[in-house]
């Protein structure tokens, strides 16, 4: 490792790689940056004409992508999505489990047990279904890289966001767990708890100008994310770069979590 260049290091070149939620957002933009390192990415999303505009974008700047459509609290979707990878590409080396939900706001004593159920359904078990189907694969191939993108909401909850606070702290579980079992296996997992993003997931933050005032006023960087910021922890991880940080949370958050 020490011999190699450090910017060898970045390098996905014959990597193939799953993102969840890579329509839009942060997930677009991680499978951009996966793909601009060389990587073989495969685009998923629920609708296919969402994840078929991405990788011909993608395809049209010489980078490699497909597009797979697939709702991730769909077993046999899931299923599909990695078949499909294997008989495209070959095999899977990265999985961004990305794709989340948040339907409600409000206190958890409020919580309808169906909001409840969906939540913990695309939030948790999906990555936990998705990872174990890859699992084999990734390990028939030497090792791999699992990425779970969970939240500052997993480790500091804000009021308003109890059950996807809940979810997000079973991720980052279920993340150290699948690094501490997998590991012999050359498998690393890690997880990545963003702050506030300018994504479509959060306009219900950021449109509301109050809100945002005070959010801004809270972090040390003084300003929310733009998606494009969290591409490069994602390369990062996804990348020998990285080859010794396993079960490990990596906040990408303004400062949010040291702000009183």
């Amino acid at each position: 490792m020490s011999e190699n260049k450090l910017n060898q290091l970045f390098d996905l070149s014959g990597k193939i790689a799953i993102i969840t939620g890579a329509s839009k957002g942060i997930g677009e933009r991680m499978a951009r940056g996966l793909a601009e390192f060389g990587a073989q990415v495969v685009i998923s999303s629920r609708k296919q004409e969402a994840v078929d505009i991405v990788a011909e974008a993608l395809r049209e700047e010489g980078l490699e992508a497909r597009g797979i459509a697939c709702h991730v609290g769909n077993s046999e979707q899931l299923t599909n999505l990695v078949d499909r990878t294997v008989e495209i590409y070959g095999g899977v080396d990265i999985l961004i489990n990305n794709a989340a939900t948040n339907p409600t706001f409000g206190p958890i004593a409020e919580a309808t047990d169906e909001v409840f159920d969906k939540i913990m359904d695309i939030n948790v078990k999906a990555p936990f279904k998705l990872s174990n189907l890859v699992y084999p694969i990734m390990k028939s191939r030497g090792g791999g890289s699992i990425i779970n993108i969970a939240s500052v909401e997993g480790l500091k909850p804000s009021f308003g966001l109890g059950l996807y606070s809940v979810s997000k702290s079973a991720l980052i579980m279920l993340t150290k767990n699948q690094a501490k079992e997998w590991g012999s296996d050359g498998i690393r997992s890690n997880a990545i708890c963003p702050g506030l993003v300018k994504t479509k997931f959060s306009s219900a933050i950021w449109q509301n100008d109050h809100i945002l005032n005070q959010v801004e006023k809270h972090l040390p960087a003084g300003r929310m994310a733009m998606p494009d910021e969290m591409s490069g922890l994602a390369v990062f991880l996804a990348s020998q770069a990285s080859s010794y940080c396993t079960g490990s949370v990596f906040t990408a958050d303004g400062g949010h979590m040291i702000a009183g």
